[in-house]
Parts: structure tokens; sequence; C-alpha cells
């Protein structure tokens, strides 16, 4: 009999132990310690935003997935442009705050707001256009992006493509 409590003790605190040992394991990787010994490179870290198309100043969050059967892009020698849809788990009021930054880091200006459901922001330079349409439908938020690029003017030719003599 007191062999059987003496077998129960040990297996309690063998238990016990056990449990502490794997709990300790557990929450060293909880505490935001890194191993300081291997330096973090960009390759590392996971991309936070997405570049529009080919217009290169145009960021979305990592989040919006562009809808490829609901865009459409045009590109000839005086301009570039098109309507551009994406989609993603984002809230609408969190994308447009996240868009008004990211176009003024990108030299945009914020020339227009509107909302109600809807959230229109409208931003120019001094050859571009872009204008965001953010609404929000069955959990997702929708994101369509009608941009306009005078290549024309950017490149200081003539709406023909020819070079502009001053």
């Amino acid at each position: 009999m007191e062999m059987k409590s003496v077998g129960r003790i040990v297996g309690k605190y063998s238990g016990l132990i056990l449990l502490m040992v794997l709990m300790t394991g557990c929450t060293s990787g909880m505490t935001g310690e890194t191993d300081s010994s291997v330096p973090l490179t960009s390759d590392d870290l996971a991309p936070v935003a997405t570049m529009v198309e080919s217009y290169g100043d145009i960021e979305l969050p990592i989040e919006m997935t562009l809808s490829q059967n609901k865009s459409i892009a045009m590109r000839t020698d005086s301009f570039q442009g098109g309507i551009h849809s994406y989609s993603g788990r984002v809230q609408i009021n969190s994308l447009r705050d996240y868009i008004i930054v990211s176009m003024r880091n990108n030299k945009w200006r914020l020339v227009g707001e509107a909302s109600y459901k809807n959230v229109m922001l409208a931003f120019k330079k001094p050859n571009k256009t872009c204008m965001f349409v953010l609404s929000e439908s069955l959990g997702k938020t929708q994101a369509n992006l009608y941009v306009t690029v005078d290549v024309a003017a950017e490149n200081k030719l003539n709406p023909f493509g020819g070079s502009i003599n001053q």
C-alpha cells in the first residue's frame, strides 16, 4: 500500500516537473527576444505593401489582392492608366488612413475626399491622377482605383508622341 502512494507521489511530481519544463520551453520563444548573433535582413521580413500594377508609386496593404477579372489597363505612347480592383479583409477606415499616408509618402497630393457609405479619395501629381473608391461588402473591403498618367507630359512630348519645341 505504501509503495502505491510513493509511486503516485513520484508520478505527480515527475508530471509537474515535465509540465514546467515544457512551459518554460514554450514561453522562451514568446518573450520577443531574438538571437542577436544572426542579423535580420529585409529578406527575413514579411512585405507590408504591394505596388499597384506598374505605377511604382501607388501602394496597398499586402492583404489586398488584385481582382484581375474586374481590372483593365491601357498603355500607349502618350497615356498609361486603368481601372484596378483590389479586395481584402481590412477595415475600410484603416485602409483609408493607410492610403492617405502611403500616397503622401510617394509625393501625391490629396485633392478631394468624400465619404458616406463608401469612401472616395482623389490624388494628383503634375502628370498623374488617381482616384480610390473604397466600399465594404460581405466582410471584405473593395478598393477600385482609377489611374491616369500623361506619359507625353512626363517625357515632354506632345499628345502624339512628338517632342515639344521650346
